[in-house]
């Protein structure tokens, strides 16, 4: 028989009042310990992302990344002291989401290797946002480099998504890694032509543009001899930025400025001679 100690209630009800007073208290500090999880990652990622914004010859990218493992670690220990203070022996929990992460990485391995390939990327930086570069042979603008894919901005402005293992077990070609480039041209004129005529035109005529450079000097030598028309090989410096353009530009202002100086750009004819019986 229950003993009534102070204002009609029992021990047992006291207790269990006492229990259930002290699981909601466990409860709600979980909570709050999750939610400041949760804050903390939060800020602390986004300071690492703030640190790589201001200044310009640190890759945002990799403070992208830094920032969101700060922040998984961060909420995962939050969840971790969670289940301590709830009497979970934490070192079984570790060891089963080991084996559990083991099992799921066995079956996601083609998955896994994409997210390993885009550490790669991300540390090792072969390719950046905003970089025009041509990978798995696909040409475009970096747009965004996650874990898991690229995407790139085709000159069409069409989207490209390519897993990171397609990337990083390929050929990368950067077109924007180095601030100079070197355009190339191949202009033929006829045999009767002045030689010496031809090459002052195009050297005048591409120089003339404000995008050549003349330092390295440009290259402007006879190359070869063809059926029809003795080849002229051009190379020229330019900026990175400039070049798609002017390479374009050059060939229509140098045959124009050709036709000119009256200087005959050849072009392959064939003779039919027809016997009649």
């Amino acid at each position: 028989m229950n003993t009534v100690i102070w204002d009609g209630r029992t021990v047992a009800e006291i207790l269990t009042i006492e229990f259930l007073a002290s699981a909601v208290g466990s409860v709600l500090a979980a909570i709050a310990i999750i939610i400041l999880g949760f804050v903390i990652g939060g800020w602390v990622r986004r300071r690492l992302v703030s640190l790589g914004g201001k200044h310009a010859h640190l890759d945002i990218t990799l403070f992208n990344f830094l920032g969101n493992v700060a922040r998984y670690v961060i909420i995962g220990f939050a969840f971790l002291f969670v289940l301590n203070t709830f009497g979970v022996q934490t070192t079984s929990v570790v060891a089963v989401i080991g084996a559990a992460g083991l099992a799921i990485g066995l079956a996601l391995q083609g998955t896994l290797s994409n997210v390993a390939a885009g550490v790669m990327i991300v540390f090792f930086r072969p390719i950046k946002i905003g970089d025009f570069v041509e990978v798995s042979g696909q040409m475009g603008t970096v747009k965004q480099i996650t874990l898991n894919f690229i995407e790139l901005a085709s000159v069409s402005n069409v989207q490209i998504i390519i897993p990171n293992a397609q990337v990083w077990g390929n050929t990368i070609v950067n077109y924007s890694s180095y601030d100079t480039r070197r355009a190339e041209w191949t202009f033929g004129v006829g045999y009767g032509a002045n030689l010496k005529l031809a090459e002052d035109t195009i050297r005048a005529t591409i120089l003339a543009d404000p995008r050549a450079k003349t330092e390295p000097a440009p290259f402007i030598q006879v190359n070869n001899l063809g059926d029809s028309s003795v080849d002229f090989l051009v190379r020229v410096w330019c900026d990175s930025a400039d070049f798609f353009g002017f390479q374009t530009d050059m060939k229509r202002q140098v045959k124009e400025a050709l036709d000119d100086a009256g200087i005959e750009i050849p072009f392959p004819t064939r003779t039919v001679i027809q016997v009649q019986e």
